[in-house]
């Protein structure tokens, strides 16, 4: 089932924020590795660095034997797997696909289902860290899917994540995710609405910071992003409209479940309220401008 490393080639379909940054590593590690995005010039980077383009993901996956996905919205990835012209139908048997996005459970269930009567092994395999985690090949991968292929990709992995944990059966990554994304949304509000006691308390938000972030308070988004915030620089590690597209997953899935998740809904029209601001394509802790008015 193990892939000889010598004969893995790589495919990445979706050199963004997050893509750009795992394809280099996998360059950098010595693998043959190709890509697709839908904005080819966003990806010359990549192709100055030894990466090989294909025209469409379906051309990429006839060219390799492991093929990554880290695109935006679940649409998109029911998209490049499930079209006639797509992934699936153009992927060899004994191949891995592996999606990164964080997508539907539900939907990372029926990938595997198809992929498996193809003779492909699949694997859901949301990622946390941001970009500076992409960036420092120290993302946190939570996997679902089987066993076996979770073993065999542990050493891909290994090149750009350092927190690599099997979760279980196909859509458990993607539920794990969801539990990610449900802790940060109410998370952030805690941090941004700190921020602004701070400021109009006369403190200075710096110096708050570094008697906060050590202690019982201290977390990724108040250590990593509310620097950014007192900065004043609000471009994205993570867009606030994927953000608000993983809220709606993670309550879709809760309503399934019958399960009431009032911090996430709260964080949630927050943040659609921030996105119809015109700050869609801001990082997340420009949540930051809304409770500051």
């Amino acid at each position: 089932m193990a892939i000889n490393p010598a004969q893995t080639i790589v495919g990445l379909v979706g050199t963004g924020v997050m893509g750009k940054s795992m394809a280099g590593h996998f360059i950098q590690a010595g693998y043959e590795v190709h890509i697709y995005n839908r904005t080819k010039s966003k990806a010359q980077e990549l192709l100055d660095q030894g990466a090989h383009w294909q025209d469409s993901p379906g051309l990429l996956a006839q060219q390799c034997n492991v093929i990554i996905t880290m695109v935006g919205f679940p649409k998109d990835v029911e998209e490049i797997y499930l079209d006639e012209n797509g992934i699936l139908a153009n992927t060899k048997p004994g191949s891995y696909v592996i999606d990164m996005t964080t997508s539907s459970p539900m939907l990372a269930k029926q990938i595997y289902e198809k992929a498996l009567a193809r003779q492909v092994y699949s694997l859901d395999a949301p990622v946390s860290g941001g970009d500076i985690g992409a960036k420092e090949a120290r993302l946190s991968i939570m996997v679902g899917g089987s066993r076996e292929a979770f073993d065999a990709m542990l050493p891909l992995f290994e090149k750009i994540g350092t927190n690599i944990v099997y979760q279980g059966e196909a859509g458990a990554g993607q539920h794990t995710k969801m539990c990610n994304q449900i802790a940060i949304a109410s998370n952030m509000m805690g941090v941004v609405e700190a921020l602004v006691y701070a400021k109009k308390s006369g403190l200075d938000p710096s110096t708050v910071l570094k008697s906060i972030e050590s202690g019982a308070a201290g977390s990724w988004s108040l250590s990593n992003l509310a620097p950014r915030i007192i900065a004043g620089n609000f471009a994205p590690g993570f867009y606030v409209k994927h953000f608000i597209k993983d809220m709606k997953i993670a309550l879709q899935s809760a309503e399934e479940m019958k399960v009431e998740l009032p911090g996430l809904s709260l964080a949630k029209s927050l943040y659609e309220q921030l996105a119809a601001s015109g700050e869609e394509d801001s990082g997340t802790q420009a949540l930051f401008k809304i409770i500051n008015k």
